[in-house]
């Protein structure tokens, strides 16, 4: 159904969608913040659960929200930590979902790396996780064929620590080239024990075709924002999807499958399934110059101001792409 727009405002923030008491899913939501003090983000909340995140003044995103009355807020900060929010009484009828934006079924032609976290040949760096490539020194190792905690059996231990504040940690795996894939599907699970003193966790896949890089960067930006962050590749920065991505549940196996698309001029984050929930992302940006031939699975743990140690295990690392 069609909402007349109004403008409703208080506290500092003024939804401008939806207005009404009532509308379909998803549920278009814009609003903005204003304050003496610059807007540092916004938050959207439904029934006291965070659905979207914004590091920004304003938002203008669609939400899938379940058929019923549900209590929303939109909920803002300054950078004097000030919070402002707008309540709102929605309900929804005749839910209609999105339309499936995410891969295809692989095709029987497809190509299965299964177990990357078993295989030999991991590489790894420190110093070139940083930011620009030059970051501080963290203590790291990596151990194979872990019996427990295990999915299969064997799963990997990645481990870091040190003394520099924000140290970063890259592991990688090189799978040989494979100029002609178009689409990728990197599937992991993974468990921590001490998820408090996680600063990032990030989920990578790059490819290269001689002439072209494309650069697959995703991470769970736990304690710079609790939003999951993709790479925006030429541009060279993070860039906040608005999804929540908080703390990852102790002593729990996680699963996370994304989903990638590339074209000759186009790096395109699809979606993710993170513990049984789909999220579309629908993110392009322009890729990078290369002169290599390659494709990899990389996985980075990032330390936190204290440089806290921790430990994450990996298991049944899967590469799909045709």
């Amino acid at each position: 159904m069609t909402l007349a727009l109004a403008t409703a405002s208080f506290a500092g923030v003024t939804i401008s969608s939806p207005t009404g008491s009532s509308s379909t899913s998803p549920v278009h939501f814009v609003a903005s913040a204003t304050s003496t003090n610059p807007i540092t983000a916004m938050r959207i909340y439904v029934d006291s659960v965070s659905v979207y995140l914004v590091s920004a003044s304003k938002l203008d995103t669609s939400v899938a929200v379940a058929s019923g009355t549900h209590n929303v807020v939109v909920q803002a900060w300054d950078s004097t930590g000030a919070v402002f929010k707008t309540p709102l009484t929605l309900t929804v009828s005749g839910t209609t979902p999105p339309p499936d934006p995410g891969l295809p079924a692989p095709p029987a032609t497809a190509t299965v790396k299964s177990d990357i976290d078993q295989m030999t040949g991991w590489e790894s760096c420190t110093v070139c996780a940083g930011a620009g490539g030059n970051g501080p020194v963290a203590i790291y190792s990596m151990v194979q064929n872990q019996a427990s905690p295990s999915v299969d059996g064997k799963s990997t231990k990645f481990s870091i620590s040190g003394a520099t504040p924000y140290s970063d940690v890259l592991w990688w795996k090189q799978l040989g080239a494979a100029d002609w894939a178009t689409n990728l599907k990197y599937d992991v699970y993974f468990y921590v024990t001490n998820p408090s003193v996680i600063q990032a966790l990030e989920f990578d896949n790059n490819q290269a075709n001689g002439t072209t890089r494309w650069i697959f960067g995703t991470q769970c930006n736990i304690k710079g924002a609790n939003h999951w962050d993709v790479w925006g590749n030429a541009n060279g920065n993070w860039i906040s999807t608005g999804i929540p991505c908080f703390a990852p549940t102790a002593f729990q196996w996680h699963h996370l499958t994304w989903e990638f698309k590339r074209t000759a001029t186009q790096v395109i984050y699809v979606g993710f399934t993170y513990d049984g929930v789909t999220h579309y992302v629908n993110r392009a940006y322009t890729p990078r110059p290369s002169g290599v031939h390659e494709l990899n699975v990389a996985f980075q743990m990032d330390g936190d101001f204290a440089m806290h140690a921790y430990s994450t295990w990996l298991d049944k690392v899967t590469l799909t792409y045709w």
